[in-house]
């Protein structure tokens, strides 16, 4: 199957999978006589495992360990857990940056008059600087 099949099989772009193999994460595809990259099941079901772990937001580095765990037929299954482990730990530390720059952000707009005058605690906050990724002290609310 040539990388357009390929990509419409697995749902990634022709680009993708020719990254993936560039980085290593997909071996070098066999060529056709003309030059053009030929993909096996093997292949497709490899892409297909990649896609799926970076659709659960692990990075490239991480599905490469993941990729090699699924061919190790001698892994432990307490490796690839504890990988996914160290992943959640990671997904719920961005959760909680995330959820500070809302509440901090809400904050923010709960002071905020919204009105025709141009006192804007919003503006005032970026143009101070203040708490790059940490949660800034509520503005005083302003009348």
């Amino acid at each position: 199957m040539n990388i357009g099949q390929a990509a419409k099989h697995t749902g990634l772009s022709a680009k993708m999978i020719r990254y993936y193999e560039s980085i290593g994460l997909l071996p070098s595809a066999g060529r056709s006589e003309s030059g053009y990259r030929q993909y096996a099941d093997d292949d497709l079901q490899r892409l297909r495992f990649i896609r799926r772990a970076r659709d659960l937001g692990f990075s490239l580095a991480e599905s490469g360990r993941l990729l090699a765990l699924w061919h190790d037929r001698e892994r432990a299954s307490a490796d690839v857990k504890a990988l996914a482990v160290e992943h959640i730990e990671a997904l719920n530390g961005k959760i909680a940056e995330l959820e500070a720059l809302r509440d901090t952000l809400q904050t923010l707009v709960d002071h905020c008059q919204g009105d025709q005058r141009p006192d804007c605690p919003i503006l005032e906050d970026l143009q101070a600087g203040s708490g790059c990724c940490q949660p800034a002290a509520a503005p005083s609310a302003r009348r």
